[in-house]
């Protein structure tokens, strides 16, 4: 296929994209972050809610934490892989149907670029300039056909790292005022400010790179954890009473 000729090229250097290109990491920081909010925060206000000790809930705490950490990574990194060995499985799939059936698999060509408006005489010499590089024409019909984006080869472990990561510290943000109050009552007041802070700040940012309105975003996800903590708070007294 033609290369891209020297005004376009100036054009294209001259024109930078602003487009935000990390959202794979932001999803796993929002999955990690959230849960590792809410769970901690509403395990210790239900142990606060039986009367237990700082002592006892900073223990059942950082136990939690550490076994949701490795189960919310290890379930990243299993998304991760299905995604991979997904578009693998369809990647040898296309290419033998380009390798057995071309003339079928341009004549896919054609429709797809006839849905996008481009007449029958400006789609044949692209057609047939797929079918003279066989790569191209693949990866054509990968993202044009199936919709699939060639994975990451790291992904599956960068998603179990970043999710694990994001998950201790956002659970680590509840626990930390039973480490300095020894009370827990006393603690869980300050476990449920200290929360609903970090709740309003990462909504406010969740809403902020997602696109969606931050101020929204801020309050339902602090609703969200409060609703959490005070039902497991409220059971917690329910079955000591």
């Amino acid at each position: 296929m033609g290369s891209v000729g020297e005004s376009d090229m100036y054009l294209l250097n001259r024109h930078k994209e602003n487009h935000f290109t990390a959202g794979e990491v932001v999803r796993d920081i929002i999955i990690g972050v959230s849960d590792g909010l809410t769970v901690p925060f509403a395990l210790a206000a239900g142990l606060s809610g039986a009367n237990a000790s700082s002592s006892i809930i900073l223990t059942a705490g950082i136990a939690e934490v550490a076994a949701g950490a490795i189960s919310m990574g290890l379930g990243g990194y299993l998304a991760a892989k299905s995604e991979a060995d997904h578009y693998h499985r369809e990647l040898r799939r296309e290419q033998e149907e380009i390798d057995t059936i071309p003339d079928t698999e341009a004549a896919e060509v054609a429709e797809i670029l006839a849905e996008y408006g481009v007449e029958p005489h400006e789609y044949a010499p692209v057609v047939n300039a797929l079918r003279k590089n066989p790569q191209a024409w693949l990866d054509f019909m990968m993202k044009f056909e199936l919709g699939l984006e060639k994975p990451n080869p790291k992904r599956a472990l960068q998603s179990a790292l970043t999710i694990a990561i994001a998950y201790v510290l956002g659970g680590s943000v509840p626990l930390l005022p039973y480490v300095f109050i020894p009370v827990a009552l006393k603690a869980v007041v300050a476990s449920v400010i200290v929360t609903i802070l970090a709740l309003l700040i990462f909504g406010f940012a969740k809403g902020y790179f997602t696109g969606n309105k931050p101020v929204w975003s801020a309050l339902q996800t602090a609703l969200i954890g409060a609703i959490a903590s005070a039902a497991a708070f409220g059971m917690a007294k329910a079955v000591q009473g």
